[in-house]
């Protein structure tokens, strides 16, 4: 079904998400953070997708959660607010980790608040010149959500993640491929065909490796040595059952390009 605020469609086993709501910087409703996990899921479960592009239309990549009517209504019942948390932002913040695809970020604008970290939990984050990146939090009097105190002090070191949170400065695109937050930034011209680009390639690869990988690296971080080194000895068991893994070796042994099927 059409949906006039999010527009979905695919093209050479890549799925496209842009956030269309340029008229509120793609702010997320609660329909739309829905709507980005239902689709991100899709893409986990559908053999024919094995790359996901999320970008945004017009100045701004996603200006977070839109609050209008936040503030108003009755009184709060306690418990209300971190199960709206775990079932809007976090929930939404986990799909992208959790996506067995690769999702590349092409920031055309704006980044802030959820918007900045949904871009962040993406494997690569390709950023227009013109992008920005901004921890908005503080300056409205609240506290990071959408999994920013743990996504931004690994991919920067706590202090740098504090600085960016306490002050809620714009950090142009430039200064945060610099610390690290983005892979590579393009004229904004470019950034549509950069994107399309990197996904057309991933998603000429083996898929299940890289779906594999992406789960490796995400837990790498969370977990010890030992525990690291069972992960991958217990995905190296399962990638080696797929037909691309068969097909890499076969590939390599007969000396010519590998062709993968995503199986």
């Amino acid at each position: 079904m059409a949906d006039p605020r999010i527009h979905h469609s695919t093209s050479h086993h890549v799925s496209w998400i842009t956030l269309d709501r340029p008229e509120v910087r793609n702010a997320l409703a609660p329909g739309d953070r829905d709507r980005l996990v239902g689709l991100l899921g899709e893409a986990s479960r559908d053999p024919a997708t094995r790359a996901v592009v999320l970008t945004g239309r017009g100045g701004a990549f996603c200006a977070g959660a839109d609050l209008r009517g936040a503030a108003g209504g009755g009184e709060r019942v306690a418990g209300d607010v971190a199960r709206t948390l775990r079932e809007g932002a976090q929930r939404l913040i986990t799909g992208v980790l959790d996506c067995e695809k690769p999702v590349i970020a092409a920031v055309n604008g704006t980044a802030a608040g959820l918007g900045a970290h949904l871009a962040l939990a993406c494997d690569l984050v390709l950023a227009a010149e013109s992008a920005a990146f901004i921890e908005v939090f503080a300056r409205r009097g609240l506290v990071p959500d959408g999994g920013g105190a743990y996504l931004l002090p690994r991919l920067v070191g706590p202090q740098r993640a504090k600085e960016l949170m306490f002050f809620g400065d714009a950090l142009a695109a430039a200064d945060a491929e610099r610390l690290g937050l983005v892979n590579r930034v393009v004229a904004d011209a470019d950034l549509e065909k950069t994107a399309r680009a990197w996904a057309e390639r991933l998603a000429a690869g083996p898929t299940r490796a890289l779906a594999l990988t992406k789960q490796l690296v995400n837990a790498s971080l969370d977990s010890g040595r030992a525990t690291a080194f069972a992960a991958e000895a217990a995905a190296q068991e399962i990638n080696m059952t797929t037909r691309d893994a068969r097909e890499g070796v076969a590939g390599f042994l007969e000396r010519r390009t590998p062709t993968y099927e995503g199986r």
